[in-house]
């Protein structure tokens, strides 16, 4: 089939490379001029395992294409995924402004035929508004997790349509099935039940999130031991292992922005989520409440120096949107605290965003970071700081406290290498209890 992706970011490039991966022939289009030269060079501007050597292969053979031109893309296209960004306002509402941008220029271009899908996380309603400027359309959202997007696009494990007709049922049909050839996982609902499953899945993800930090603060104050807690609760069918991991908050592009314009649209309908508010609020809570502990041990050093290892808000990315790190560096610059900073990826982008202060080093390694460090900070549970020689970090540091955001290591075992360590939700050593941790 002959496709257009209009927005290449996130969503829109990996859904385009897997529609022509899959023998569609796809044409990505953004009104970024520069990001259309450099793809149309190979190089992608977002980290991806497995994407940009997928972009350059469909490249090479002729399905996906990269275009400016609205004229050119939607000339022979049968269908057209909408899947801009829709950023929060100040109120926490979705900006749709961009998705009617799309839909008033589809309306001046486009031929009659064309079915238009939204892919963007969009409120309940919106799909429907768009049908005022153009009369045919769809909405199908994406479920992809940054950092293993391609494997979920290639293998899905649902694809929900809400559609308003059986013939758009049967285009959508159609044109997914090359992602479903070994068992049918097609959901087809009305347009509104879809929109809204898009932000159920994301708000309940976002509440197994917060429930588990706020069971990791009670685990702390009883000396309970959240991991086995997690173990126990998740081995129960009903409730299942995923996201049950406590930590120092989440991040990222979904989950923020999600809960934010599901909770503005709840009230601005007078039927508000009252634990929706409560799942955002601990997770805004959740990242203070970790780094106060840090804090207070540096307040009795002289120029304290902390190495922050991980920026992204999650592994296998270089997205820093909503990323807990920023929180730490913005508090700890802000209590005048040195940062030596390392990410395996996201380098680049946070010197781009970060301020040019005197108190940010930026390093080439988590073991460059930690030298002369009074503390390591680790915020991100990137592979390569799992096995990491801890005797070697602890050489290299001037203390010895090491504040673990996402509970990789052993208690017992990092403070027999002489570290004063504190996880999420695990009581501390018994040779550190007392202590002012």
């Amino acid at each position: 089939m002959q496709i257009v992706v209009i927005g290449v970011g996130y969503v829109g490039l990996v859904t385009g490379t897997c529609l022509a991966e899959m023998g569609h022939h796809v044409v990505c289009l953004d009104i970024d001029t520069r990001k259309i030269d450099n793809l149309k060079k190979g190089s992608i501007p977002i980290y991806e395992p497995g994407l940009e050597e997928m972009v350059q292969r469909n490249q090479k053979s002729g399905r996906l294409s990269f275009t400016t031109s609205y004229e050119s893309a939607l000339d022979k296209a049968e269908v057209a995924f909408i899947a801009v960004d829709t950023p929060p306002k100040e109120d926490g509402h979705a900006d749709l402004s961009r998705i009617f941008a799309v839909g008033k220029t589809i309306a001046e271009t486009a031929h009659e035929n064309l079915l238009v899908v939204i892919k963007s996380t969009v409120p309940p309603g919106t799909t429907l508004s768009l049908k005022e400027i153009w009369p045919r359309v769809a909405f199908s959202p994406e479920f992809l997790k940054e950092g293993s997007a391609v494997n979920d696009c290639l293998k899905p494990d649902r694809i929900i349509v809400g559609v308003e007709n059986k013939d758009d049922e049967e285009i959508l049909h159609k044109l997914f099935s090359p992602f479903m050839l070994s068992h049918d996982r097609f959901l087809v609902m009305d347009i509104l039940s879809a929109e809204l499953t898009k932000y159920a899945a994301n708000a309940m993800l976002a509440t197994r999130i917060s429930f588990m930090n706020e069971l990791a603060r009670l685990s702390e104050v009883i000396g309970a031991d959240i991991q086995q807690v997690r173990k126990g609760i998740g081995s129960d069918k009903r409730i299942g292992h995923a996201f049950l991991y406590p930590g120092i908050g989440y991040g990222g592009s979904c989950f923020p922005k999600d809960i934010k314009a599901l909770v503005s649209l709840s009230k601005s309908l007078n039927s508000p989520l009252s634990l929706l508010e409560q799942v955002e609020s601990v997770n805004d809570s959740q990242k203070g409440w970790f780094l106060n502990g840090l804090v207070h041990v540096l307040e009795e050093i002289k120029n304290p120096v902390v190495a922050i290892w991980g920026l992204s808000f999650k592994p296998d990315t270089d997205d820093l949107r909503e990323a807990p790190a920023l929180d730490a560096i913005a508090t700890l610059l802000g209590k005048n605290v040195s940062v030596r900073l390392f990410d395996p990826i996201a380098m680049d982008k946070a010197k781009a965003i970060l301020p040019d202060s005197p108190l940010i080093t930026y390093c080439d390694s988590e073991l460059e970071a930690a030298t002369g460090a009074d503390a390591v900070l680790l915020v991100t549970e990137w592979k390569q700081f799992r096995l990491i020689d801890m005797d070697e970090v602890k050489q290299k540091m001037r203390g010895h406290f090491f504040f673990d955001g996402r509970n990789q290591y052993a208690p017992q075992e990092m403070a027999k290498k002489g570290f004063y360590y504190k996880s999420v939700g695990q009581p501390l050593p018994t040779q550190l209890i007392g202590n002012k941790l």
